[in-house]
């Protein structure tokens, strides 16, 4: 597929192309920045080509180029099922670019993201502000000459909006009796440190504004200053309701970028403890949604077989929360004696139970119904345009899962269904992950039963640690030792974008390497991040009881929005 896109974009923009590239199999295209909108329009209404969906969108510092930045477009066709990655270069005396957001809603975000990080604009967006960092912030955070140490305090809250035109609007209209309400960061129903601003009608929402940035823990600019294997547990601190997730993709991604086929043991143990982490993932996003409505016991059933999932987390790897289970090039250790059956009797009988008994109480409860269905819907076309992906767009009738479309670790082997929902709404969400369990669960026990014997790791110097008898009696053994823990891995000079289907969806960890230990640069794409974007759209007219209750179901994880 990559001949055909690099091919027809070629022919069409000829003149306007500066480079192009196919490796590691990621079509690349670095382009002139006037062009940059007629292309990506070209890309996107193309029928050969129907780039649909923009994936990530993230800005790089090369301090010493001449052309310091680059904004870096990932983009994916869902008919297709082809990507393409495009890149703009920019001087820092002239550093615009056009806006995207007109064509793909969910790059509104993403571009104020580049904003604040690297002080890029970009021209047509309709409110280029501040999102991770506060108004008051000066500089730029991940410019690499950026002083990090430097404190920045915030002498007030940030007004997110007055919402005087509604107010001016509807001051003489005896039917509206207009108030603004904060929600957040400080509720336990807004799920982590978010921030809604409504206007309330009563109790129906008549606009609102969302706000981020309250848990910004710094991953990106903290991977730019550690080895790659010190980056593994920062990617625990993502997504920290599926940890061993983010792991996977995270060392899936490097490995891409090294060219590491791990070896078929760690294989299966990866589809295992992602299996498990994302019907853990499942179990706090129902249970939790469930609290919300008022249905506290599903919260009980739920719960209790999480923690027994994490005991056997703890004893595979020592902790229950932050795991930091995996290497690059395959794992810490090996599966410990006993796992695999307690894992298989956890999976057969106490998640069994739980599900059927969570769902008895809620797929057919005439007061969940009322609380979820047609509540929060969002159609096909739109969600795509926010960039959703993973159970959200699934509830939509959209069958994207990457596990089936470009499957990894084998999954073309696992005999596994992708339940969709119709109506994208909050039911549907939370029936749609339901179903992901007990297909989950399918997985699991076949990859039990198809566990192969053999090596965890590669036999590779360039990543994997010696035996000690190697580092105690050779030594090559012992020098190879002091420099992967000293030096570290050092992969080639390049760029990749390694992508699995996380808990929420697609998790991708675009990386640019300078052929030393450290990252140049690390932008993860969380999912968490384009579907919140799309909150406000989402509780328009509702009332402040459903908009909870439409939070719940997106399952945001703040941890991850805010990196």
């Amino acid at each position: 597929m990559s001949e055909t896109v690099l091919t027809r974009l070629k022919e069409r923009f000829e003149h306007h192309i500066i480079q192009t590239s196919a490796d590691l199999g990621d079509d690349t295209a670095i382009i002139q920045k006037d062009k940059l909108l007629p292309i990506i329009q070209f890309l996107k209404s193309d029928p050969e080509l129907d780039f649909n969906v923009m994936t990530d969108l993230c800005g790089v510092d090369y301090l010493d180029r001449t052309e310091r930045f680059e904004v870096v477009y990932n983009l994916y066709s869902l008919s297709k099922k082809h990507r393409i990655r495009l890149k703009v270069q920019l001087r820092e005396s002239d550093c615009t670019v056009s806006s995207i957001q007109h064509l793909y809603p969910g790059a509104n975000w993403a571009e104020r993201e580049a904003w604040d990080l690297y002080g890029i604009h970009f021209k047509g967006h309709p409110n280029l502000r501040r999102i991770l960092t506060h108004d008051e912030f000066v500089g730029h955070a991940l410019r690499k000459d950026y002083p990090i140490e430097q404190g920045q305090w915030l002498s007030s809250p940030s007004e997110l909006t007055d919402f005087s035109a509604e107010m001016e609007q509807y001051k003489d209209d005896l039917s509206f009796d207009l108030l603004p309400l904060n929600i957040g960061p400080s509720h336990p129903a807004m799920h982590g440190a978010l921030r809604v601003k409504v206007l309330l009608n009563g109790e129906v929402i008549v606009n609102s504004v969302s706000e981020i940035g309250y848990l910004h823990r710094a991953f990106e600019k903290s991977a730019e200053t550690h080895t790659y294997t010190q980056v593994i547990p920062y990617t625990d601190r993502l997504n920290y309701c599926s940890a061993l997730l983010n792991n996977v993709g995270y060392c899936f991604a490097v490995e891409k970028l090294m060219e590491i086929e791990i070896t078929p043991r760690a294989k299966v143990i990866r589809v295992i403890i992602s299996e498990l982490s994302r019907i853990m993932d499942h179990l706090v996003c129902i249970g939790a949604q469930a609290v919300d409505v008022g249905a506290l016991t599903n919260f009980w059933y739920y719960f209790n077989v999480r923690e027994k999932m994490y005991d056997l987390v703890e004893n595979l790897c020592g902790a229950r929360l932050t795991n930091s289970y995996t290497r690059i090039g395959g794992l810490s250790r090996d599966l410990p004696a006993g796992f695999t059956e307690d894992l298989k009797t956890l999976i057969e009988t106490d998640l069994d139970q739980a599900i059927k008994d969570v769902s008895g109480l809620l797929e057919k409860n005439r007061i969940f119904i009322d609380r979820t269905a047609h509540i929060g819907a969002i159609s096909a076309t739109e969600a795509i345009g926010y960039g959703y992906t993973g159970p959200c767009l699934r509830a939509c009738g959209v069958n994207y899962d990457i596990r089936k479309v470009h499957p990894y670790y084998d999954y073309d082997s696992y005999d596994f269904e992708i339940p969709l929902g119709t109506n994208g709404d909050t039911y549907d969400r939370m029936m749609v992950r339901f179903e992901e369990m007990r297909q989950s669960a399918r997985i699991i026990l076949q990859a039990l039963q198809q566990l192969p014997e053999g090596p965890i790791n590669i036999s590779d110097p360039r990543v994997t640690l010696p035996d000690k008898q190697s580092v105690y009696n050779t030594i090559e053994g012992m020098m190879n030792h002091f420099k992967l823990i000293y030096e570290g891995i050092q992969p080639p000079e390049g760029d990749v974008y390694g992508y699995i289907e996380g808990a929420n969806g697609e998790l991708g960890f675009y990386i640019v390497s300078d052929g030393t230990s450290k990252p140049y640069r690390i932008k993860v794409r969380p999912p968490c991040f384009y579907i919140f974007e799309s909150y406000d759209h989402l509780i328009k007219n509702v009332m402040v009881a459903d908009a909870i209750s439409i939070l719940g179901s997106l399952n945001i994880i703040a941890g991850e929005l805010d990196r």
